[in-house]
């Protein structure tokens, strides 16, 4: 089975940190979206992926050595494609062609879900991953029928015809025929305002005979804009073992650590109180702070600092600020 994850988007509703790195990498509890993205769904699969596919932009070779480095670490193949026009979903998917093939499952790497028990079985034709949403006009949903099987793919519906909102996750038995379908809207010239959608093909696929159902999430968490990440933080900070989120060569200096948070290796904080519900990265410096609510990235330096519901990027430098701050990589913000 393979994993196609999508991320050749540019990230603009959380500038100012997705103009140094893509979105799917800004780390959430210490490490990056697409990580534990790739975690969470080989979690539900219940084996190792033959292959794990990105598909990106020009990203340059650290980043494509990082995704590399991911998939290994999960026991997958990797394999990097590009995408270097933003023409829709569909065609963001079939930029992976060669790797659609057998099972497949796609993965848009801009969301996090959280699932209790989330039972799959591969010989399924097709599996949609839903959650309930209160505000289905901005998504795209699912109409069931009386059996559960999808009947229906509606894109941002403007009257309410289901709270069924697809998360971005799809699994698919026939990755050929997946393939032939994405093709058919390119050549056809299928697309709305310029981009070719992913549910078109799958509308396709079930006007044909294949079956879709639904697997259900407990929670879908967002990472679309600064504030949704921090909450994103939160809520995985709270399922994860507290014991295991201070790094043992972090060094905490006079310190109060309210937790859940995340220290990564070689932090120093020293004479502040941290917590709850912060990430603070490797080898980062926070002297005589207090820090809650928030995301410190790597090697981020910050001193007689107040602040909450902040993110703050790699290599930033914050002294003397009281207040909610949202500052990018390699910047500084001194009074």
């Amino acid at each position: 089975m393979k994993l196609i994850i999508p991320m050749a988007g540019v990230g603009k509703r959380m500038r100012p940190h997705t103009l140094t790195i893509p979105k799917p990498l800004l780390p959430i509890a210490g490490k990056p979206i697409v990580h534990r993205l790739v975690e969470d769904i080989t979690r539900v699969i219940g084996k190792p992926f033959d292959e794990i596919a990105f598909i990106i932009g020009n990203f340059g070779k650290e980043v494509e050595d990082q995704l590399c480095a991911i998939a290994r670490e999960t026991g997958s193949k990797p394999r990097i494609y590009y995408q270097f026009e933003a023409l829709g979903t569909a065609h963001a998917v079939l930029c992976a062609a060669p790797s659609l093939s057998g099972p497949v499952v796609v993965a848009f790497a801009d969301t996090l879900f959280m699932a209790d028990n989330m039972p799959f079985d591969e010989n399924d034709d097709a599996v949609i991953w839903v959650q309930k949403v209160d505000n289905p006009q901005a998504f795209g949903v699912v109409k069931l029928d009386n059996s559960g099987v999808i009947t229906d793919f509606i894109e941002k519906p403007a009257t309410f015809v289901s709270d069924l909102a697809i998360i971005g996750i799809y699994y698919v038995k026939d990755g050929k025929n997946f393939k032939e379908e994405l093709q058919h809207l390119i050549n056809a010239n299928i697309h709305k305002n310029g981009e070719y959608q992913l549910t078109d093909a799958l509308e396709n696929m079930k006007n044909k005979g294949i079956r879709f159902k639904t697997g259900q999430v407990t929670e879908w968490l967002d990472c679309g804009n600064k504030d949704a990440t921090i909450y994103t933080n939160r809520r995985i900070l709270e399922s994860l073992n507290p014991e295991t989120l201070i790094h043992e060569k972090s060094n905490i200096i006079n310190s109060v650590i309210i937790p859940p948070c995340f220290i990564g290796r070689e932090t120093i904080v020293e004479n502040s109180v941290i917590g709850p519900y912060v990430s603070v990265g490797a080898f980062s410096q926070v002297k005589n702070s207090i820090i809650r609510n928030s995301i410190v990235q790597r090697h981020a330096y910050v001193e007689e600092t107040h602040i909450e519901n902040s993110m703050i990027g790699n290599h930033a430098e914050i002294i003397g600020t009281a207040s909610e701050v949202n500052v990018g990589d390699y910047n500084a913000l001194v009074k």
